[in-house]
């Protein structure tokens, strides 16, 4: 239903809408801040990922015969 979504035209006023609204001297701060924020996200879940251990420990029953 959605895979033809997003157009060349449909960024290119996206694109538009963005100078228009932040002013075309904001927007490479703001792509600036972003990209600081995907970088630091990015390292965070690598670092979570790493943190988890790779086999989950065994579960021992507690009746004990």
């Amino acid at each position: 239903m959605l895979r033809n979504a997003f157009e060349p035209w449909h960024l290119i006023l996206i694109i538009a809408v963005l100078v228009l609204l932040f002013g075309s001297k904001k927007l490479p701060d703001m792509a600036r801040g972003l990209g600081r924020s995907m970088r630091i996200l990015k390292s965070e879940a690598k670092a979570l990922k790493d943190e988890q251990p790779t086999e989950a420990p065994r579960a021992e029953s507690a009746v004990g015969h």
